[in-house]
């Protein structure tokens, strides 16, 4: 299964230079690094799926010593990984660039981790049903109903959106985070064994 995942890392070798650049220019202009880790971690997950597709890296896949089961874990466990990476990096460039201290961001850390997680829990199991293509439609379409929230009904949603995330910091109880970290762990082991059970049924 390491393989799988290293494989995932090799094919967008060419291009981690250009998302190690930009993260650092993001955070020279002061862009959250919540927002660049999650941006970039769904991205990199969902390079790696539609380079599968284009290839037909599936079928090869099907005729290697590997189970339906592992070719799908690969991707979930690779997408935990991959996020850490990130974290790691943009938060040890933050701190060489801004001087923002990393021990006592663990609240974003936590943060970032579970966002990705809920990203992932939909995105997976609808590209192995349908095609990442299917899954840009909707990103569009989500864009778009975005903009018409904030052009026409609430016009401060983002200042409404950055203050729960700041009340999400300030919160002192550890029993509301225990209680999110379970119901995120369990999205995504559900969506985990969703997506198994649709790529075990799939023909290729």
């Amino acid at each position: 299964m390491l393989n799988l995942i290293l494989k995932d890392i090799l094919i967008q070798k060419s291009t981690l230079i250009i998302y190690i650049a930009t993260i650092l220019l993001y955070l020279l202009v002061n862009v959250s690094p919540v927002f660049i880790v999650f941006v970039y971690s769904v991205v990199f997950i969902l390079n790696a799926f539609s380079s599968d597709e284009k290839d037909n890296a599936n079928i090869l896949l099907n005729s290697l010593p590997y189970t339906r089961k592992e070719i799908v874990s690969s991707k979930y466990i690779g997408a935990l990984i991959f996020t850490g990476l990130f974290i790691c990096y943009t938060y040890l460039a933050n701190y060489l660039l801004n001087g923002t201290v990393v021990l006592i961001l663990w609240k974003e850390i936590l943060l970032n981790m579970g966002l990705v997680m809920i990203a992932i829990s939909f995105i997976l199991p609808i590209s192995y049903k349908f095609k990442t293509k299917y899954l840009t439609i909707i990103c569009i379409a989500l864009v778009g109903i975005y903009m018409v929230v904030i052009n026409y009904f609430v016009p401060n949603f983002n200042d409404r959106l950055r203050t729960l995330v700041q009340n999400f910091m300030t919160v002192q109880e550890l029993q509301l985070y225990l209680i999110a970290t379970i119901i995120i762990i369990f999205l995504f082991i559900s969506s985990w064994l969703l997506s198994i059970r649709i790529y075990e049924r799939k023909a290729f």
